[in-house]
């Protein structure tokens, strides 16, 4: 299998943790901004947008799978330029997927997907034990988010560009209601810093973007699908009244896991 990892930054030229964990990853990223890339990251493969692309994280990233597919990748890995790596418990121990495992671990789990007839995969949004789920190794009607997201060949489903803070969650929503599946493993996570730092969608993410993107999604999809979260839920399972979270819940009306 021909696989393609490739991760979109913007205005983060001396935080691409993403090429610490995997320094083969491809970093795509605006014209004017290229030369700072490279200085920064000299080994790095910098991949420039044409111009008008970046700006937008859903437009770079709809652009990096055209691409990608069409110069003949079977699989194509999208990740955060935050992303620290990806993980999972063993023996109470957290254990690293290394660089090493990677493509290894990405085309073991594609294949997977394609006998499940799923043409869209990632892992565990939290590193949290209780969400381990030892019983239910994957999931196929929970959402996958962005910073990590791997894709089929033959899928055209993109992102929409209306929603670039709930892109992960539409993506998700369009896959299940085409393929009636995603695949989603529950024993690994990843660890990303995701908005902490500069650059990124942090330099337009905010409450009222965020709340005004929630109510696009719901207006998209339903309240009965999207729903909103205003609780938070200890580990002894008690509720505390709390501010909305505007990640939202998804409640999909299909059979799976």
């Amino acid at each position: 299998m021909r696989i393609s990892v490739c991760s979109p930054s913007y205005r983060r030229p001396e935080g691409v943790l993403t090429l610490k964990y995997l320094p083969f990853a491809k970093i795509y990223v605006a014209p004017e901004e290229a030369e700072e890339y490279r200085r920064f990251n000299p080994r790095a493969t910098i991949v420039v947008c044409p111009e008008g692309v970046q700006g937008s994280l859903c437009r770079v990233r709809n652009y990096i799978l055209d691409q990608e597919f069409k110069k003949g990748a079977d699989i194509v890995v999208l990740l955060d330029d935050d992303l620290k790596g990806i993980y999972y418990w063993e023996k109470c121990e957290r254990q690293e997927i290394t660089a090493d495992e990677f493509l290894w671990f990405i085309e073991k789990y594609s294949i997977l997907a394609m006998e499940l007839g799923a043409k869209f995969w990632g892992v565990n949004l939290s590193q949290d034990k209780q969400l381990y789920r030892e019983h239910t190794p994957f999931s196929t009607v929970s959402p996958i988010c962005g910073p990590f997201q791997v894709f089929l060949k033959d899928c055209d489903i993109r992102y929409d560009e209306r929603l670039p803070l709930k892109e992960d969650y539409d993506l998700s929503l369009q896959h299940l209601n085409r393929y009636r599946k995603i695949l989603r493993l529950n024993k690994f996570f990843y660890i990303c810093k995701q908005s902490e730092q500069k650059g990124g969608c942090a330099a337009y993410r905010n409450i009222e973007r965020e709340k005004e993107q929630l109510s696009l999604l719901r207006k998209k999809w339903g309240s009965r699908i999207v729903r909103v979260d205003r609780n938070r839920r200890s580990h002894n399972l008690s509720k505390e009244k709390m501010v909305i979270d505007y990640n939202p819940v998804i409640h999909v009306p299909i059979k799976g896991v």
